[in-house]
């Protein structure tokens, strides 16, 4: 097994790849070898010393790639060091009680794996544009505005000390 790092993700509008793609350039910056590729596509886990996987809560849920991703790769993720995050509340101005739903939710995801033990696990604010959305999605979308509350700061960080973490 080398030293490589996967980090793995599922969108639905591409919001999840932009962070990802944050966390897999900061690892680069300090030193590691990450592969960044749509959970969807990984085939095997072999070649990766440990993992980083993320994926939005929509609709009190994680998605669905991530969810069959852990339940594909069971027995290799076992054995290896991960880290999670998910892309959660999208409302400004901050609501901490909508913060707390969703860590929720996530970890009511979670919990469907009892085996899963992530070295790390976090919660970012996400982003919702409705102009993206499909139908039917586009009928129960309201007057909600359009937000970004993307953390870029704080996405770096925590990248900046997932190494330690994933040794």
């Amino acid at each position: 097994m080398s030293s490589k790092i996967l980090v793995g993700y599922a969108t639905r509008y591409g919001s999840t790849q932009e962070v990802a793609d944050a966390i897999a350039t900061t690892l680069r910056e300090r030193g590691s070898e990450v592969d960044l590729n749509p959970l969807q596509q990984v085939r095997n886990l072999d070649q990766y010393q440990a993992v980083v996987i993320g994926a939005p809560l929509f609709m009190f849920h994680w998605h669905k790639d991530a969810l069959n991703f852990l339940s594909r790769h069971r027995k290799a993720l076992t054995g290896r060091p991960l880290a999670i995050f998910a892309l959660g509340p999208t409302h400004v101005p901050y609501d901490e009680k909508e913060w707390l739903e969703a860590r929720s939710q996530l970890d009511k995801e979670l919990v469907k794996f009892p085996w899963l033990k992530p070295a790390e696990i976090k919660l970012f604010g996400g982003m919702y544009d409705p102009t993206r959305l499909r139908f039917p999605l586009k009928m129960f979308a309201g007057a909600e505005p359009a937000s970004d509350i993307r953390d870029w700061k704080a996405i770096r960080a925590w990248a900046a000390g997932l190494k330690l973490a994933l040794l």
